[in-house]
């Protein structure tokens, strides 16, 4: 359990601390080819392989690949529902770090959320319980399979929409794909190539996962990043909680489901209040509001 919390939080500070250290390269590899770049699409191919050559950027990902694997090891641990919740406070850890590397200007309401998302997840690891021990049906692999299908779908026609609900919409429909992630790592038992290869839940991880990342870039390209993260975290936290409770039989301690109830909506409330860090800044500090 104890274990399991930690692999949780682990994977929130890599994934924060990386974007901001890939935020911070970005940065430095636009200002270096200020004046120079193409226009298009050639341009920001040259302004990807310019950043991928600054060491923050490989340190970024290679701590984005040490987050995977630690949230994987969560997953097998704990409620998906506690996991989902430590997922979000990575934007937490993002906007301390940028406020530190980026010199972005915290309002003292957005302090006043890091110590919401820190109190949230004091009280579900108090209250989490076990991971459920159902095993998925089959009828539930073929469904997470399903919607990321339909994620898939909604990447490969999304960056065609316009309009003020573009970047919430994308959002959404990329945090169903890492949602997707989260509840198909509960249901693959077993790595054997033999089962593994004919298992859905493989498939709906890798369609997921990919999806997702398309549809978060589109989103954060063009649009609002406030509203993108927002339906992001909305969308990889409150369904696969739903699904771990309701299908993989995950629980809490005995008599503390109203702590882990509340934890849970303070940490995610936390963390939408600090949805505008789920890019950190890239150029100039941003003023935090009020």
């Amino acid at each position: 359990m104890i274990f399991g919390m930690v692999c949780a939080l682990g994977a929130a500070v890599c994934f924060g601390t990386a974007t901001v250290l890939q935020a911070v390269a970005t940065r430095e590899a636009d200002a270096g080819t200020a004046g120079t770049r193409t226009a298009g699409a050639g341009g920001e191919a040259a302004l990807l392989l310019r950043a991928v050559r600054q060491w923050r950027y490989l340190v970024g990902l290679g701590l984005d690949g040490v987050g995977f694997v630690l949230q994987i090891a969560a997953l097998r641990s704990i409620p998906i529902y506690a996991v989902g919740a430590a997922l979000a406070s990575s934007l937490a850890v993002t906007a301390v770090v940028a406020a530190r590397l980026l010199r972005v200007r915290l309002s003292g309401m957005e302090w006043g959320a890091v110590g919401v998302v820190c109190g949230g997840l004091a009280m579900l690891g108090l209250a989490s319980g076990a991971e459920g021990d159902r095993a998925g049906s089959a009828a539930l692999k073929y469904a997470m399979l399903a919607v990321a299908v339909a994620v898939l779908l909604l990447a490969l026609v999304g960056g065609r929409w316009s309009g003020r609900g573009r970047a919430p919409a994308l959002g959404l429909g990329a945090g169903l794909g890492f949602g997707v992630v989260e509840v198909a790592v509960r249901l693959i038992d077993s790595l054997s190539p033999s089962t593994l290869f004919t298992n859905p839940a493989t498939y709906a991880l890798l369609l997921g996962g990919a999806a997702a990342f398309l549809l978060l870039t589109a989103a954060l390209q063009h649009g609002s990043v406030t509203a993108a993260t927002a339906g992001m975290v909305i969308g990889e936290t409150i369904g696969p909680a739903a699904v771990g409770v309701v299908w993989l039989g995950d629980r809490t301690r005995e008599g503390l489901v109203w702590l882990a109830v509340l934890g849970f909506c303070v940490a995610v409330a936390g963390a939408l209040a600090l949805a505008r860090f789920g890019e950190a800044p890239g150029r100039e500090p941003e003023q935090g509001l009020g």
